[in-house]
Parts: structure tokens; sequence; C-alpha cells
């Protein structure tokens, strides 16, 4: 009830975040009824309808991704002075962010079954009505454990994902459910004072030669199954019969968690080099901000370049790759369409968290008579510094996962 409450009465910002996460939760939904409906069509052999459950693994886990970010820039998980005393502490919190994000979930489940029942003609009255009768096996009654379990999986993981990233901590200089990494005093309110200049200190990251060598041994495998699998043990795109051997699928599992994994290296690289060769104000500010926020944004940069370079791939194999005349199907195509819009709007997402937790050092700043020409153009800095620096990435990672399979 508290969770409902703070959704009625939030910010028409915050409310338009929690209908995205809704709207992603309803077309994963809809695949996951899809892949049901398939295999109610198709009862035997098992194998492709298992396949196609698989496949909708990835935009359930790009769903609950955007949905930890949109509960991590909640407002309402914000600790303030006197909400302990009335019971709201840090852990109330988490676990009130946990029923919102659960809550917009389930109204996406439920928007995903109106269409998917209304699509089948089991809800008549509405434009399409029955328009896939044979694709989602119309003839067949719909099992109604099977269709519970498939429609709790988003809200049950993502809330529990929200719990667990927004639960207290007790380690001194970590985030105790404010949605920043910066310390807090034991009311919940951040430090002052300090150079208003610098960026809270972080250790640099250490994942960037760990995710290096992920995503090498990754490229690796997809090349090696690629010329010595053949047809056999194939995992196929949706669309293309028996295109890809299951190691080339492994290996871009792999490669997708090495550029997750180096993402905060690399930010912190980009902000080392900015502040390379007597750098100005424009460069030293946008290097060290880029440094203090390595940590924060880096992992969701390192998903989307991964993203981008497995559609580019992807792309790519559909149209030049064995069995190329195939069509990319609706399915296929809402399934890629939810996985970068996803990940894209957990950077954004990430990108607003991040500017709010500078407001009081942007704040400072002009304060003490810097230009706001020279703050947006430090902005612009990082901005074009991290483009120029993930777009090539983005473009050579997909290259070389993509020429084994087209050669």
């Amino acid at each position: 009830m508290l969770a409902l409450r703070l959704a009625r009465g939030s910010h028409p910002l915050v409310l338009l975040r929690r209908l995205l996460v809704a709207a992603a939760s309803a077309g994963v939904g809809f695949l996951l009824l899809c892949t049901l409906g398939y295999a109610l069509g198709h009862p035997s052999p098992p194998a492709p309808s298992l396949l196609r459950l698989l496949w909708c693994l990835v935009p359930l886990a790009a769903t609950v991704q955007f949905a930890v970010a949109v509960a991590r820039t909640d407002p309402s998980t914000r600790p303030r002075p006197g909400l302990s005393a009335v019971g709201l502490g840090p852990a109330r919190l988490a676990s009130t962010a946990a029923a919102s994000t659960a809550l917009s979930c389930t109204l996406g489940s439920l928007l995903a079954l109106l269409f998917f029942l209304h699509l089948r003609g089991d809800l008549s009255g509405l434009p399409f009505d029955g328009a896939a009768t044979e694709l989602l096996a119309a003839d067949r009654p719909l099992p109604l454990p099977a269709v519970l379990i498939l429609l709790s999986l988003v809200p049950l993981i993502a809330a529990a994902a929200s719990a667990l990233a927004l639960r207290p901590r007790t380690r001194t200089g970590t985030r105790t459910g404010t949605g920043t990494d910066a310390p807090t005093r034991p009311n919940g309110t951040p430090p002052t004072g300090g150079t208003p200049a610098s960026t809270p200190s972080a250790a640099p990251p250490t994942g960037l030669p760990w995710g290096v060598a992920l995503t090498a041994v990754g490229l690796a495998v997809e090349t090696y199954a690629s010329r010595g699998g053949g047809t056999g043990g194939a995992l196929p795109l949706p669309g293309h019969p028996d295109i890809a051997p299951a190691g080339v699928l492994a290996g871009w599992t792999l490669t997708a968690l090495g550029l997750a994994l180096a993402g905060p290296g690399l930010v912190h690289l980009c902000g080392l080099l900015l502040q390379a060769v007597r750098p100005g104000a424009v460069r030293l500010l946008a290097g060290r901000a880029l440094q203090g926020e390595a940590h924060r944004i880096g992992r969701p940069l390192g998903v989307v370049c991964a993203t981008a370079s497995g559609l580019i791939a992807a792309a790519t194999l559909y149209t030049s790759g064995p069995g190329s005349a195939s069509s990319f199907g609706p399915l296929t195509g809402l399934g890629a369409t939810l996985v970068l819009a996803c990940t894209t709007a957990t950077l954004l997402t990430v990108a607003l968290e991040t500017k709010q937790a500078r407001a009081e050092t942007t704040r400072t700043l002009l304060r003490q008579g810097a230009a706001a020409r020279t703050l947006r153009a430090a902005a612009a800095t990082r901005a074009l510094a991290l483009l120029a620096l993930f777009a090539p990435l983005t473009w050579a990672v997909a290259a070389l996962a993509a020429t084994p399979l087209t050669a």
C-alpha cells in the first residue's frame, strides 16, 4: 500500500520511468507467452520451444537491469531525516522500492496477457482481434499454471534485484540506499566541504584486464566454433534455423560479459587520457569527472557496447550469412528492440543519476565564479570522449564477431 501511495504522488518524470519499466515488462511477458503458444502448437519435439524460451532470457535480463536502474534513481528510496523515526529506515525504503518495481512489472505483465489473449481471439471487440490465431495456438486451451509462472518471472526477478541493489550496507564509504556512491552521515545527508572541483575519491577500477581477456576469449571461442563445428550442436537464431553452432553463442556471451566488465576501466582510462599533456580547465574537469564516475557509468556503457555490437553482428549475419534469405520475424524484431531500448534507457537513467549526484559540486563551482560555459564545455567533452572510445570499439567487436560466420 505504501508503494502504491508513493507511486501516485511521484513526479511525472518518475512516473514516466516506471511506465517505461511496465512497457518493457509487457514486451518480455508477450515474448514468453508467444513461446508458450508455440510450444502448445508444436508439442513435439520440445527442443525448438526450449530454445525460444532461452532466447527470451536476453530481453528479460535487459529489462531487469533497467528496472534496477529506475529503482536506484527513485526519490522515494533516498533516506531523509526523520523517516527512520517512523520506521522508514534504509532497509524499509529498499523493500518499498522493490515493491514499486514489482508493481510496475506486474502491470506490464497484465498488459501482455491482455494483448496475447486479444491476438488469440479470446477477447473480442477490438482491432486485430484474433489476428494470430494460428501462431498462438488459439485452438488449444492455455495452461493457467504455465501462464502464471511465465508472467511472474519479470516482477519477481526485478523486485529481488532491486532489493539487492538497494540493500543497506554497513561498510564505510559505500552507498546506504541513497542511490549514490558517496559516503553519508548517519542521518542520511551527504557531507559538506572538500574541494569543489574534485569528484569523490574512488579506487580505480580493476576489471579492465579481466574484461579484455574475457572479450578475447569470447571472440576466440566464436571463431573456433564457427570453423570447426559444422551444423552439429546448432543453436539457431530466431528466423535462422541451424545457422550457428552453440559455441558461437557461448562466445558472444563471453564477449558481452567481457565488455561489461571492462567498461569502468575504459571510462577511467578515458578520463586519464583527457588529462594528459598539459590539460586546460575544461579537459581537467572532464577527465576528473570521468574518473569519479567510472564505477557508476562504466558498466552500463559496456552493456550498451556489447548490445550494439551483437545487434550489428546479427544484422550482418541475417543479410549476408548462410541462409540469409530467411525472414527477420516480428518476434525477433521485438526482442532486439527490447534489448536495445532497455540498455540505452538504463544508460540514460544512470547518466541522470550521475548528474543528480554531481549537482552540489556544480552549484559550488558556480558560486565560486566558474563560468557556466566552461561546465557545459566539460560535459560536452566527456560525451565526445566516450563516443570516440566506445563507437570504434563497438564496431570492431561487431566486425570480429560477424567475420567467422559470414566467411
